[in-house]
């Protein structure tokens, strides 16, 4: 079995490919730099791609590239749109021609679903997704764009909606990253405090194995045109996150609130209801808030 991976050398991308070769796939990544098992691709080239896809010749292709960042997305909307829905249409168009019998799973968020008040304690794929963000309104374009192939060409393509995730390896601008990096930089003497914005909102966190794992078995089990939303299913507040990380620090820490980081929010809590996806490949989450935490500080200690 031969995987296609776009993105492949981002945060997600090097846990799938682990993933995938732990069960019998043959991965090859497509992104900007070339490198070990990885191709170079402009995904917005789309006769280049296609021709890519042909030499590879995937039984899966797992989306993962694009523009992530939602602060970002309102600075370069038209740039997003291009990154998060021409990229994948040019994907969807190659795997049409080329490989019209693969398994294509197209990632997208749960921010697609915008401010959802009482309902975000228990979000299934039957609520109304209504984006605040260019990022999410490219996200949710690029989920219609996937539907429309799955219907009028009959392509094997499945959409998730994926919730907050974290592990070794994030980025800075993630809740959970950005907590465990502070901490280091406290213990290291490099920072007086952790410096916080609002901790009462609560949020649904899984680790990026567990999601990594989730892509796979979607690729496998996944029913063409349907849309799983990809999240552990228990939600913690900011504060309960900070605490358990203070905890486990190797001094005290200081907490300081920033008024630059309180963002207004109508949805306190943010719950996924992911029995879609469990009803449809067997996924469940295997790894607990505790190890992400411990992993993720323990990486930012290694980093500062």
């Amino acid at each position: 079995m031969r995987a296609l991976i776009t993105g492949s050398q981002g945060f997600v991308g090097g846990y799938l490919r682990r993933e995938l070769e732990a069960n019998g796939y043959q991965v090859t990544g497509l992104d900007l730099q070339p490198g070990e098992g990885t191709l170079q691709a402009d995904l917005l080239d789309g006769p280049g791609l296609r021709a890519l896809v042909a030499e590879c010749r995937p039984d899966a292709i797992i989306h993962l590239a694009g523009q992530a960042d939602v602060a970002r997305s309102w600075a370069i909307p038209g740039r997003t749109v291009e990154l998060n829905v021409i990229a994948a249409v040019n994907l969807l168009e190659a795997a049409r021609l080329e490989t019209p019998q693969a398994h294509v799973v197209l990632v997208g968020s749960s921010d697609q679903y915008g401010d959802l008040g009482a309902a975000g304690a228990g979000v299934s794929e039957a609520v109304e997704t209504r984006p605040k963000t260019p990022y999410a309104v490219s996200k949710k374009a690029q989920e219609e764009m996937a539907r429309v192939y799955a219907q009028a060409y009959g392509l094997h393509v499945s959409m998730t909606r994926s919730f907050n995730h974290a592990g070794a390896g994030q980025r800075l601008g993630f809740l959970i990253s950005d907590f465990a990096s502070g901490v280091a930089k406290v213990e290291k003497g490099l920072e007086p405090a952790v410096r916080v914005g609002d901790l009462t909102a609560r949020r649904d966190f899984t680790h990026v194995r567990d999601v990594a794992r989730a892509y796979r078995l979607i690729a496998q089990r996944g029913q063409a045109g349907e849309v799983y939303n990809v999240g552990s299913g228990v939600v913690h507040s900011a504060q309960e996150i900070l605490d358990k990380l203070i905890a486990l620090a190797r001094c005290p820490i200081p907490v300081e609130q920033d008024p630059a980081r309180l963002r207004p929010s109508d949805t306190p809590v943010i719950r996924c209801d992911h029995s879609k996806l469990t009803a449809h490949t067997g996924w469940e989450p295997t790894v607990g808030l505790d190890d992400i935490l411990q992993e993720a500080l323990e990486d930012w200690r290694t980093r500062i």
